[in-house]
C-alpha cells in the first residue's frame, strides 16, 4: 500500500487554514508545481429526478441547464438575500455535486432538505468518500499522466474513473484545478504524481483563491454579504434571468436599481491570523465609531502578514486609509483584482 498522502500541515475542517506555510510550499506553486489535500471542503451531493429543478429553485445561478462539460459557481441565499453558502457545482453522471465550505456543510444541508418536500430528490453528505485535491502551477504535464484530457478554460471539466478536474480560476498567472473523486482512486493516482509535484499545506490553497478574487462563505461570514458584495455577479455565480430563489428580489433590487455601494476588494495587512481573520470588522480612518467593511477570508501570505479578500463601502477606498479592528489598527494595503468591477451608479 502506498505511504499515507498528506500536506504539511492539516487545518480544522471549520475553519481557513491558519498555519502559515513555509517558503518552499510558496514557492512550490510559483515557480513548479505543487498539490493539496483540501478538507476545508465539504460536498453535498444531489440526486433523483427533480434534484436540478429543485436545486435551480434554491440556488442563484441556473442549475435546471448545467451541462456534463462545465461547472459553476452559485450561492444560497437567506430570504433578506444574504449568502448562507457560496458553492462550485456541477454534474458528474447522474449527480449534482456541491463543493462549498466544509464549516457550514451540516447546516446548509439540513437548511435544503427542509425544503425538498415532494420532490424527487435527496442530498447526501459525501464528503467522507470523496477526496478534494488542489493543483496549482506547472501541472499540466503531471496531469497528463492521470487524465487522458484536461479541461482548457475555466470552469470547464473533464470526468475519468479517477474523479472529476476541473480548472478554476487562475491566481498570479498560475494555472489551477480541483480534483475530486473518490478517495481511493484519487490517493493511487495521486501517489504517482508525488515525484513531479510537491505537496504542500492546504492553507496555500486559500492563498491562491484570495489571489484569484474568488470569495467563499465560510462559518464566520455566513449571513453577511448579497450575492454583489462578494463580486458574485461580476464571477459568475447569479442568473439574472432564472425564476425565483430564497432573496431573489433582493439581489434583483440590488442589481438595478444601482444600490450596490460595498464591493470586495483584494488586500494585504501585517497583520498576524488571530486577527486578520474570516469576519473582522475594518475601520476607516475619518469614521473611527463605525466599521467600513469585513474581512471575507485570509490566508497567511508569502512575504509575511496576510493577504486577504474585504467586503467594505465603495466610499471608504476613495480616500484615507482603511484599518483593521480599529481606525487606528494595521492598515489595509489594496492590491489590484484580477478581474474588473463594474462601475456603480
Amino acid at each position: 500500500m502506498n505511504a499515507p498522502l498528506a500536506s504539511n500541515a492539516t487545518p480544522s475542517p471549520d475553519t481557513q487554514s491558519a498555519a502559515a506555510p513555509a517558503a518552499d510550499e510558496f514557492d512550490a506553486v510559483l515557480k513548479g508545481g505543487a498539490w493539496a489535500i483540501l478538507p476545508q471542503f465539504g460536498v453535498i451531493d444531489a440526486n433523483g429526478d427533480d434534484a436540478a429543478s429543485f436545486l435551480h429553485s434554491q440556488l442563484t445561478n441556473d442549475i435546471q441547464h448545467l451541462d456534463v462539460t462545465g461547472a459553476r459557481l452559485a450561492g444560497y441565499c437567506s430570504p433578506k438575500g444574504r449568502l448562507l453558502a457560496s458553492f462550485l457545482t456541477w454534474k458528474t453522471g447522474d449527480t449534482i455535486r456541491l463543493l462549498l465550505s466544509k464549516d457550514v456543510q451540516a447546516s446548509v444541508q439540513k437548511r435544503l432538505s427542509m425544503f425538498v418536500l415532494r420532490a424527487k430528490a435527496k442530498l447526501t453528505d459525501d464528503s467522507d468518500k470523496l477526496l478534494v485535491v488542489g493543483l496549482a502551477g506547472d501541472v499540466r504535464g503531471a496531469l497528463s499522466r492521470v487524465f487522458d484530457a484536461l479541461p482548457d478554460g475555466v470552469h470547464v471539466k473533464v470526468d475519468d474513473p479517477a474523479g472529476t478536474l476541473i480548472r478554476v480560476p487562475d491566481a498570479l498567472g498560475r494555472l489551477r484545478y480541483l480534483w475530486v473523486g473518490p478517495k481511493d482512486a484519487v490517493e493511487a493516482k495521486l501517489a504517482s504524481l508525488q515525484d513531479l509535484l510537491k505537496p504542500v499545506s492546504p492553507a496555500v490553497w486559500d492563498w491562491l483563491d484570495i489571489r484569484a478574487g474568488e470569495p467563499r462563505i465560510t462559518q464566520a461570514v455566513s449571513e453577511q454579504f448579497v450575492p454583489q458584495m462578494v463580486n458574485y455577479d461580476v464571477l459568475g455565480g447569479v442568473n439574472f434571468k432564472k425564476g425565483c430563489y430564497p432573496g431573489q428580489e433582493i439581489v434583483a433590487r440590488s442589481q438595478y436599481r444601482g444600490t450596490i455601494k460595498r464591493r470586495t476588494a483584494l488586500a494585504s495587512v501585517a497583520a498576524g491570523t488571530d486577527a486578520a481573520r474570516a469576519g473582522a470588522e475594518l475601520f476607516h480612518s475619518d469614521d473611527p465609531s463605525q466599521p467600513c467593511g469585513m474581512i471575507v477570508n485570509a490566508a497567511p501570505a508569502p512575504e509575511g502578514g496576510v493577504d486577504l479578500l474585504a467586503e467594505i463601502k465603495l466610499a471608504a477606498l476613495e480616500s484615507g486609509s482603511v484599518h483593521l479592528g480599529a481606525a487606528d489598527g494595521p492598515a489595509l494595503r489594496t492590491l489590484p483584482l484580477p478581474y474588473a468591477l463594474p462601475t456603480e451608479g
